[in-house]
């Protein structure tokens, strides 16, 4: 994928140690406030709209306090340009943000955009917003602190499951967490949360649609990038989303009453779904409806 190069003024970059560069690897319509956020609770997972509407507000005012704060005392060029996986990750952020701000734009909620920070890990274990990490989780998104952390040692690993060294299996996996801060920002996390709270036996089943979702609007990044993509680039995202299914992480192993994720299936079908229509509400009828 024909990324522009990233600016530096314009993405928030750390590493988990506060300081040095990322472990290398082998290479070197959207929620409109509160009120739509309840209707969205009631419609789609048929909570208690006022009492959503007094839950959102409280996630909103505590994401004020606990937004991470700029990164600073890093050199963010140096830690971007460490090797290339951290310079793919680091173009991608920077096309991650400018696509969903003027989606937010668009669906005139500009102020309610703001940008997640990512985080290079430069150490095995490290402290988040959301507890303790550590490399062997894979890349995550902590909504605590609305952080992404990533370890690009994972996307030797990542190429080895796929069958794939291309890039876009590699920009796939940092669309997928950036999709999952804008769950948070707009709501749809802490509906899901409160909707797996209010019906436990759907706890599984919820959470494996919010990870379609992301999926999704993965492919919605890469759909509204669509000058960008490059021959095989589709073909190195399906076999990407096939290699992290459940069934096949699992090997069988695990019922798919306790998949986390999605079969290979599902997620492959998820992502083509946002790169074919790059509608991010195509992406919510599909996936935010139990």
């Amino acid at each position: 994928m024909r990324l522009n190069p990233f600016d530096t003024s314009k993405i928030q970059v750390g590493t988990t140690g506060g300081r040095g560069r990322p472990r290398v690897g082998r290479a070197g319509g959207l929620g409109c406030g509160t009120i739509v956020i309840a209707a969205l609770g009631y419609f789609v997972f048929g909570l208690d709209p006022m009492e959503t509407a007094a839950t959102v507000e409280g996630m909103q005012q505590g994401q004020q306090q606990t937004q991470s704060a700029p990164v600073g005392g890093e050199d963010e060029a140096a830690i971007c340009n460490s090797n290339q996986y951290a310079q793919e990750s680091c173009n991608a952020l920077y096309s991650l943000n400018q696509t969903w701000e003027a989606r937010f734009q668009e669906a005139g909620l500009g102020s309610a955009f703001r940008q997640p920070t990512l985080r290079f890990a430069t150490e095995r274990q490290f402290n988040t917003g959301c507890g303790a990490g550590s490399v062997g989780m894979g890349p995550f998104y902590c909504p605590a602190d609305e952080t992404m952390y990533i370890d690009v040692g994972f996307y030797d690993q990542l190429a080895r499951m796929a069958g794939e060294g291309g890039d876009f299996a590699r920009l796939y996996v940092v669309a997928h967490e950036y999709a999952h801060h804008v769950q948070t920002i707009t709501g749809v996390s802490d509906q899901i949360r409160s909707a797996q709270a209010q019906n436990p036996r759907l706890q599984n089943q919820l959470q494996v649609r919010m990870e379609l979702h992301a999926d999704c609007y993965a492919g919605v990044w890469a759909g509204r990038n669509r000058n960008a993509i490059e021959p095989g680039d589709m073909e190195e995202g399906m076999n990407a989303a096939a290699a992290i299914g459940d069934d096949t992480l699992t090997g069988g192993r695990v019922s798919s009453e306790n998949f986390t994720h999605g079969t290979s299936r599902q997620r492959m079908d998820a992502l083509r779904l946002g790169m074919e229509t790059a509608d991010d509400n195509q992406c919510d009828a599909a996936y935010l409806r139990i």
